[in-house]
């Protein structure tokens, strides 16, 4: 990132400094709009893997939130058939709807979706409808997003991921260290999951229908009779190829025991193997 360090200083400079000083000078819009073409261009992410390990630029953040600080409030109309319908919207004049033509070969099938400004989708990534990413988000090559599905801003998702239908991937933009969700290359993430504050699901895993994952359950590995979860140094992190579940425990307690009370928990079932790979694989033929 050291060739965008000019760049990096301009915005948090600018990031510091109150919103009627920023609407004065004609250089924050300058700098701010050199910034999301390279958001959206994915030279620049608010996640990087280096050295093994997931790291957040955050100041990458720090530009989104001044692009917030920098919009006025404008009214955009989205024709909706041939004889003039329209459908009006209101958002900041720094995010609108991000301009994608077949040059990005990427397909978004009719049906009511959406792709903010700032955020990035490779070639070879397919959208059904509807489904919406959001602002800082990054889509690797060859992913689909399903129906409902939700990429929320500034998470990063790897190469030849599938997200069924009703997936939510969180979005993180505060506090600005926070780390986004990530995940990894070759993931399938079944139908209404929901994947939340910064946990990495490392590549290849398998994260079956409706699990929940985030900082605050823990996830049991029944495979390697150990337990994974968020703490204050580092993210819940889903080891590369398991296979997770939905689940119950047992809660502890008298009143518990009495009415046979239990609480949901994400378990890990295996790690991949063949048959998970049959049964997983994407066809290239939709891509």
């Amino acid at each position: 990132m050291g060739q965008y360090d000019v760049l990096k200083d301009s915005i948090l400079g600018f990031s510091s400094l109150g919103v009627a000083a920023l609407w004065e000078i004609p250089g924050a819009r300058t700098v701010f709009d050199e910034f999301k073409q390279l958001l959206n261009e994915g030279l620049v992410r608010a996640a990087e893997k280096s050295g093994g390990e997931w790291k957040v630029n955050f100041w990458v953040k720090e530009g989104i939130l001044l692009g917030m600080r920098l919009g006025r409030l404008q009214e955009s109309y989205l024709s909706l058939d041939e004889h003039g319908n329209r459908f009006a919207f209101i958002d900041k004049d720094t995010w609108p709807l991000k301009k994608i033509t077949i040059e990005n070969n990427v397909r978004i099938v009719p049906g009511g979706s959406a792709v903010r400004d700032g955020s990035y989708l490779a070639p070879t990534v397919v959208m059904m409808p509807p489904a919406y990413v959001n602002v800082g988000a990054y889509v690797d090559e060859g992913t689909m997003i399903d129906s409902h599905a939700l990429v929320g801003s500034c998470a990063q998702v790897g190469k030849k991921v599938h997200l069924s239908a009703g997936v939510q991937v969180g979005g993180v933009l505060e506090p600005i260290g926070a780390m986004p969700v990530i995940i990894e290359d070759e993931v399938m993430v079944g139908g209404n999951c929901g994947i939340y504050e910064g946990t990495i699901v490392s590549e290849r895993a398998v994260i079956g229908t409706g699990v929940i994952l985030n900082g605050s359950t823990p996830v049991y590995d029944l495979a390697r009779n150990t337990i994974y979860r968020k703490t204050a140094g580092a993210p819940l992190v889903i080891p590369t190829g398991a296979v997770v579940v939905a689940g119950s425990r047992r809660i502890k307690g008298d009143f518990a025991a009495e009415h046979g009370l239990s609480i949901y928990t994400p378990v890990i079932i295996k790690y991949r193997d063949e048959r998970t790979d049959s049964a997983t694989a994407l066809e290239e033929a939709l891509r």
